[in-house]
């Protein structure tokens, strides 16, 4: 079926997740990923009643408890008290987009056979996705390793009945949603909850959260900063082939050929320029912007092959015949690749604010602060100040996560990622990169409109129109952060295409 998408059956890819979560797709567990779920559960079942060693976290305690044995009759309560002493997670409520990514994550890896689950508890996760009952999760609490386990215990509580949802847009007890679609708590077996609290889905849900939407929001500032430049009566040549070709990297390519048709057809681009050169925040475009989908690319791989790997622990190999306790959900290389976005996606906030403060400065025939009778009025004045706020705030967000470390688990777990920090941080960054491009917008199309009558490019002219739409230009002083609201509504509904 078209609407269906079934878990195991093959790599996850970005192109996937999107229409997972965008056309509300539902789950099912491929046969194959059934197989092999199964073939895992039953090699554990065998090695458990074998074996005369403890196995990690199977038949033991967990992290420094590592050296308590458990009795066979107690297997599964240990994995059910594993669940509640771990369910830590506080602060802010998680969005439904992310506990989605979270839960599809989960099982695609748990799909790969190496976790050693029962297919039943597999498919109550896809029961909760495919009803849209949305455990709670908070977004703090989780070092990046041994995996997620303070988040992920809160996500996996309502399995057996324990901790909240959100289910029919009200907060409910999950033992009375299980109740209401006649579904038993889950009776977790031996090595399930270590699976399940294992891993790196928190990070990875944020990470590709953040990631889709940092590739729109790159998108949008191009298109924004080609509004600024035009404002500024900024020339076209530093965006021309030949340049980036001499220095190839990938990104600035990109960047200087998006510009080229963004502004084809403008007639102010076009006409004569008395400057022979513009400021570094309009000439560098290519160099800064670029970078940024550089580093985008890079972050996307990452999250890619992390997507679509198993790091619970351990992890058991029927065909090998091994059981390994390693470190597969240690959160380092997406720790870096986070603190990597955020530092690329706060540099396109910090040109955006310098390419504002060029716009209000009163050059190049522009009044000052952008309105005709600056005094009397304001103008833009302030929205800048708001901008170089956020911009500030970003270079805070920016300290490196993973230059940290504390000790945890009694000295067990001595080294960790904080790649849970270096993931919610980051989508602090995003939310403020939404606001300071909104406010370029608004100080670019403002200024558009004082080179009237001549016209920017047909694609431009006709975004700019959809925008005065919502947001007026602006004559006299007018309450600021109202129009700032609508432009970055504005700007997450439309559809930037070129």
């Amino acid at each position: 079926m078209k609407n269906v998408y079934q878990v195991g059956s093959g790599p996850l890819t970005f192109d996937i997740v999107e229409r997972i979560i965008n056309e509300n797709l539902k789950l099912e567990l491929a046969p194959e990923a059934k197989v092999r779920i199964q073939k895992c559960r039953d090699y554990l079942d065998k090695k458990i009643a074998e074996s005369e060693v403890p196995l990690y976290g199977i038949t033991t305690g967990f992290g420094s408890l590592c050296n308590k044995n458990i009795s066979l009759d107690e297997l599964g309560t240990l994995q059910e008290n594993l669940i509640k002493s771990h369910a830590c997670s506080v602060g802010e409520e998680i969005s439904p987009v992310v506990i989605k990514l979270m839960m599809l994550f989960k099982a695609h890896a748990l799909s790969l056979g190496h976790s050693g689950v029962q297919v039943v508890t597999v498919q109550r996760i896809l029961d909760f996705f495919n009803n849209d009952v949305m455990p709670i999760v908070y977004d703090r609490g989780s070092l990046g390793a041994s995996g997620d386990l303070a988040p992920l215990a809160n996500l996996f509580l309502p399995l057996i009945g324990v901790g909240d949802v959100c289910y029919k847009g009200k907060k409910c007890e999950a033992i009375n949603v299980l109740d209401e679609f006649g579904w038993e708590p889950v009776r977790l077996m031996s090595k399930e909850g270590l699976a399940l609290l294992n891993g790196t889905q928190f990070m990875s849900a944020n990470g590709v959260f953040a990631t889709l939407k940092a590739f729109r929001l790159s998108k949008r500032a191009d298109l924004i900063a080609a509004i600024s430049l035009e404002a500024f009566d900024g020339r076209i040549e530093p965006f021309m082939d030949c340049i980036q070709q001499i220095r190839p990297h990938k990104g600035q390519i990109e960047t200087g050929e998006a510009f080229r048709k963004l502004l084809e057809g403008s007639e102010i681009i076009a006409h004569h320029k008395e400057h022979v050169q513009d400021p570094y925040s309009f000439r560098c475009i290519p160099q800064v912007h670029g970078a940024t989908k550089d580093t985008l690319n890079y972050v996307a791989s990452v999250l890619l092959t992390e997507i679509n790997s198993v790091t619970d622990n351990p992890t058991i190999f029927p065909d090998e015949d091994r059981i390994i306790s390693g470190g597969n959900f240690h959160g380092q290389p997406l720790a870096y690749a986070f603190d990597f976005l955020a530092i690329a996606l706060a540099e396109l906030g910090n040109i955006s604010e310098r390419r504002v403060a060029q716009l209000i400065m009163g050059l190049r025939g522009l009044p000052e602060f952008l309105v005709a009778s600056p005094g009397l009025n304001s103008g833009f004045m302030i929205p800048q100040y708001s901008a170089a706020s956020m911009v500030s705030q970003n270079k805070m967000y920016c300290f490196p996560s993973s230059c940290d470390s504390i000790v945890s688990s009694n000295g067990q777990e001595d080294h960790v990622s904080m790649g849970a920090n270096a993931a919610t941080k980051l989508y602090k960054v995003m939310n403020n990169l939404e606001f300071i491009l909104s406010i370029e917008l608004m100080n670019g199309a403002q200024g558009i409109e004082f080179r009237r009558p001549e016209k920017s490019s047909p694609y431009i002219e006709n975004f700019l129109r959809a925008y005065r739409k919502e947001v007026p230009f602006i004559k006299e002083d007018i309450v600021m952060y109202i129009e700032i609201n609508k432009t970055r509504a504005f700007l997450n509904r439309m559809k930037i295409d070129y």
